[in-house]
């Protein structure tokens, strides 16, 4: 094993969740990824759609417990010295798989820490040989560093997450299937007609405001004036169309937690025809665009659905996408952007 140690951090992530093409929903889970050598640990598994075990959905008890493990102050939960590192956002059940790894004080005696021997594993010993992840560690973390960054959540506790949105607009039947989709994703909603009269505490538990298209002016700043009254920073979004997959969309881009240079899904833009996206590091992108045809009804067209290697990239449009006002949502696992589609 090198003696070269990597840096050790946590940052906030979430696993996007959505309205997808084919009808069905994928939740919404916030979490915090591991930080080694100032780049997400998760970036290096490709694109796997998994959340770290500090979710902030969790139990508090069950989250301490989960700390206290990495720092090996708890047994490890599997046989053989192994701990998940990510596991199934879903269920979080090992049968889904996980991806996991030992986690052992340094055998030369020093005060660090190794992660070592990650592996895929389904069942109650990894296989190394067929599911080891060969070119992933092993890590030397210097010992103070690591506590202090795990230590501190002991502290203050499990991560917090304001996964309530308030919407406000003139469309109540639009507004009540936006509701219940962010629901069904584990996102909370509320509609208003203004937030006038809120106590401060309950404006501290919305991460977002939704403004419809035909919210006047005098509406949403009185809005904003609520909040700024209450000295809370919050995420303000325009909804682009009654779209309920596109609003889901904009909402879960306004609650990505994740910092900026820490994000798969860089850049979105579509003008004449092509849709431009930016990636930094290799996974699965879909492009889907939604527009409203004469009659008000949704079309739905999948544009991109593969793995792309990180960089710039441009995509031809269909030009049944570009009609009338239409727009291009671009996803990954554990980002969303939207883009209105320029002529």
């Amino acid at each position: 094993m090198s003696a070269e140690y990597a840096t050790f951090g946590l940052a906030p992530a979430m696993r996007a969740g959505g309205v997808l093409a084919n009808g069905e929903y994928q939740v919404h889970r916030d979490f915090l990824d591991f930080i080694v050598n100032g780049r997400p640990l998760l970036f290096h598994l490709s694109d796997l759609d998994a959340v770290s075990p500090l979710a902030s959905d969790v139990p508090p008890a069950i989250f301490t417990h989960h700390v206290r493990g990495l720092l090996l102050e708890a047994e490890a939960p599997l046989s053989d010295d192994r701990h998940v590192i990510y596991g199934c956002p879903e269920c979080e059940g090992l049968e889904c798989g996980a991806v996991t790894a030992v986690i052992e004080r340094a055998p030369d005696g020093t005060d660090s820490y190794v992660w070592r021997d990650f592996a895929w594993q389904t069942a109650d010993r990894a296989d190394l040989q067929l599911n080891g992840y060969h070119g992933i560690g092993p890590f030397r973390f210097d010992g103070a560093e690591y506590r202090d960054a795990l230590g501190q959540l002991l502290a203050r506790g499990e991560p917090t997450a304001r996964r309530r949105v308030l919407l406000i607009g003139a469309r109540v039947a639009v507004l009540a299937k936006l509701a219940a989709a962010l629901r069904t994703i584990g996102i909370g909603a509320e509609i208003a007609a203004d937030a006038a009269g809120v106590p401060p505490d309950e404006l501290r538990t919305y991460g977002a405001v939704v403004f419809g298209r035909a919210v006047s002016a005098e509406t949403r700043e009185g809005v904003r004036a609520s909040f700024d009254a209450a000295g809370i920073r919050i995420a303000y979004v325009d909804g682009l169309a009654p779209i309920i997959p596109l609003l889901v969309a904009q909402i879960e881009d306004a609650l990505d937690p994740s910092p900026l240079e820490q994000r798969r899904l860089m850049r979105l833009g579509a003008v004449d025809g092509t849709a431009d996206v930016e990636i930094t590091s290799t996974c699965r992108v879909q492009l889907i665009a939604y527009r409203l045809d004469r009659l008000s009804r949704t079309q739905v067209h999948e544009v991109f659905d593969g793995v792309l290697e990180p960089g710039e990239h441009r995509v031809t449009l269909d030009a049944k996408a570009t009609k009338g006002d239409s727009f291009v949502v671009a996803r990954t696992t554990d980002s969303v952007l939207v883009a209105a589609i320029v002529r």
